[in-house]
């Protein structure tokens, strides 16, 4: 039944967020549900399939919802709400929308936007020790920071330490000019722009003065205990098994820690086993450590970035499974011979 008829009333200040420029939002919403949606001063009618328009219809009253609270939509929200609208688990975007973790220093609030990052976020708050583990623009360490940075500012903590082990993403960069901070900066780089973003560049200077901010190589870990801090650990698939103990084991009383990670992109060599392996099977079944698992779907960047890393997703599960199915046949030939 392809005339069915829905039709809500959406103010004319947000009829212009959801429809986007050039009517580009609904226009994709429209494509993907096969419906038709037909804006008449502040009514809104959608016609097509009955199943089809009442997702549509949930759709736009979600979105209406969070554009209500002051939420700027954008692509990422519209492409949410289609994939939420899928699951049919779209009333799960007003609920992400409300948690609002802090504004940066331009005034731009910092929330979950995805269930994933909403999961994550609760972990942060309810855990003492969380890894967040997920491909590049997930917001891992984006998140983190922002917890990090609100939980200084309410003085929950006495400091922030922020660390990564110091290695080259697949090319050697040879002998860098400068001071021993200067040789470091450029490992530590998005961990400042973060910084900058949320808290501000005079802000985080003077902090940084005081020592109650810390910006460090892993290496310069050992030997401390860390009391009393917000500590994150970001790029841990890069980590040693060694590091990584020696890492936890600095943790002291009333700190919090987070370690982000993506197990796709190691830059270690190939003989040496990530310590961010090592410790999700080690530390798995601990109470007060939590994992959290983000996907392509919690890809927050630009769309194509999302699409990117579920084509890569895709391309290693079917070499993985090549290679399972390699070594059964190699399995299989070595029995029929000792026949």
């Amino acid at each position: 039944m392809d005339n069915f008829v829905m039709e809500m009333q959406i103010p004319a200040d947000q009829m212009r967020e959801l429809f986007g420029r050039n009517d580009h939002y609904i226009k994709a919403i429209e494509q993907e549900y096969q419906v038709q949606v037909i804006n008449r001063n502040e009514s809104v009618k959608i016609k097509g399939e009955e199943a089809h328009v009442e997702a549509v219809y949930r759709i736009l009253d979600q979105l209406s919802t969070i554009s209500a609270r002051g939420t700027v939509i954008e692509d990422q929200n519209v492409n949410y709400a289609i994939e939420l609208g899928k699951e049919k688990n779209v009333e799960a975007l007003s609920e992400i929308d409300r948690d609002m973790i802090c504004h940066t220093i331009s005034g731009k609030p910092v929330k979950p936007k995805t269930v994933g990052q909403k999961a994550y976020v609760d972990a942060i708050r309810n855990k003492m020790i969380v890894f967040g583990l997920g491909p590049a623009g997930t917001g891992k360490t984006y998140l983190a920071m922002a917890m990090a940075i609100t939980a200084f500012q309410k003085e929950e903590v006495g400091r922030i330490i922020l660390t990564r082990p110091a290695i080259e993403a697949g090319e050697k960069l040879g002998f860098l000019p400068g001071d021993l901070q200067s040789k470091v900066d450029p490992y530590l780089r998005p961990l400042y722009d973060a910084l900058y973003e949320i808290m501000g560049a005079d802000s985080f200077t003077k902090n940084m003065e005081k020592g109650l901010i810390e910006v460090a190589p892993l290496a310069y870990m050992r030997g401390r205990t860390l009391d009393n801090a917000y500590i994150i650990l970001d790029e841990a698939q890069n980590t040693t098994p060694a590091q990584m103990k020696m890492f936890l084991t600095r943790i002291g009383f009333g700190s919090k820690v987070v370690i982000t990670g993506d197990a796709t992109q190691k830059d270690l060599a190939p003989d040496v086993r990530s310590g961010l392996d090592v410790a999700r099977t080690v530390l798995r079944h601990l109470d007060d450590i939590a994992f959290c698992e983000l996907t392509s779907k919690d890809v927050v960047r630009h769309p194509l970035v999302q699409r990117i890393v579920k084509a890569y997703e895709d391309y290693e599960a079917r070499e993985q499974s090549r290679r399972d199915n390699r070594k059964k046949s190699e399995i299989r030939g070595k029995k029929a011979s000792a026949k």
